[in-house]
């Protein structure tokens, strides 16, 4: 069983930055892939950006390359999510995601979520 909290989230303006963190229980936070899941308004929960076990792989949705970064700390068993030039159209609810096999919008384990808000 594994438990994802995230934090970090708020209000910003437009071309501002947060970062999302997860902190994840368990002892095999190491053996899951990790990810970031977001659902705006009225929208279905689409893909961010995830990361393999050991942080060499990540990828990242195309609305967010250049922009976000995903990172893990395996000793904290936290993952974050470094959000810069955020648009408006990033407003959404951000959840954390953890899965053995790989990250989709159903993965085996979803946090609480946190509402990011960026102003025009």
């Amino acid at each position: 069983q594994v438990q994802l909290v995230e934090s970090g989230g708020g209000f910003v303006q437009a071309g501002g930055s947060l970062r999302l963190s997860c902190a994840a229980s368990g002892r095999t936070f190491s053996t899951y892939f990790m990810g970031w899941l977001r659902q705006a308004p009225g929208k279905e929960r689409e893909f961010v950006a995830r990361i393999g076990w050991s942080g060499g792989t990540q990828y990242n949705a195309d609305s967010v390359k250049g922009r976000f970064t995903i990172s893990r700390d395996n000793a904290k068993n936290t993952v974050y999510l470094q959000m810069n030039s955020l648009k408006p159209e990033d407003t959404a609810v951000y959840y954390c995601a953890a899965d053995r096999v790989r990250i989709t919008s159903s993965p085996e384990y979803l946090g609480q979520g946190t509402q990011v808000t960026v102003s025009s």
